[in-house]
């Protein structure tokens, strides 16, 4: 499937999924103004800032007053207070497909410190996997989807050197609530190898930074 990531991290997460999708849309309106015109509906996840940006909500419902804006329950409030009409907004449930059309979309129960979903995204024969800020994905399957786009957010090894040199410094390591509030790189490989086809592609999203020579990157993709 065609995809555009536009970011992920805690800078601000938005991508792009077959030209019409925007799902997540934490970013700067400038950073979806190529994009945004084609837009058919955006999917969000949860209320944190680097998912959900207020002002970008705004603009792109004036810009374009026909798009659909749809969120579980927890978000509708956010979404009529940035400006977004009641009537553009598709208040969809955990586990119930719905069918735009060109696509159908399933919201997925995700787990964080503050309500979130995934989604499975099914369009043109292809199927896509998107789950970003959860802290675990035990008890969820995906078999043989075409695209993962899952969050690989730390090595537990380099988060634990980390976290105690910190300690050490007698400084506030915040990566102590990034061990509880999101997925490690070794439960993304894990959850993948065990859904993957011979012909699917993953991408790790929303990695974590341990030093400023990491910052330049934002994705690793990998199609193994």
């Amino acid at each position: 499937m065609k995809y555009k990531i536009i970011s992920t991290g805690s800078k601000g997460n938005a991508v792009v999924l077959g030209g019409i999708i925007l799902v997540d849309c934490g970013v700067p309106f400038s950073w979806i103004k190529d994009v945004y015109k084609d837009l058919k509906i955006v999917l969000l996840s949860h209320i944190h800032t680097d998912h959900f940006n207020s002002d970008t909500i705004r603009i792109l419902a004036n810009k374009r007053p026909t798009i659909r804006f749809a969120c579980c329950r927890w978000l509708v409030g956010a979404l009529l207070n940035s400006g977004v009409k009641p009537s553009n907004i598709d208040v969809l449930e955990i586990g119930k497909k719905y069918d735009y059309r060109l696509f159908q979309v399933v919201p997925v129960k995700l787990y964080h410190n503050v309500p979130n979903c995934g989604y499975r995204l099914f369009m043109n024969g292809e199927k896509v996997f998107y789950a970003t800020d959860t802290s675990t994905l035990e008890g969820i399957t995906a078999k043989n989807y075409d695209l993962y786009m899952v969050e690989a957010n730390y090595e537990i090894g380099k988060i634990i050197e980390a976290i105690n040199e910190k300690h050490k410094n007698g400084e506030y390591a915040y990566e102590m609530n990034v061990l509880k509030n999101h997925l490690s790189k070794a439960d993304c490989d894990e959850f993948i190898k065990s859904n993957k086809g011979p012909n699917s592609k993953y991408i790790y999203m929303h990695q974590h930074k341990y030093s400023e020579e990491e910052q330049t990157d934002d994705y690793l993709g990998n199609n193994n």
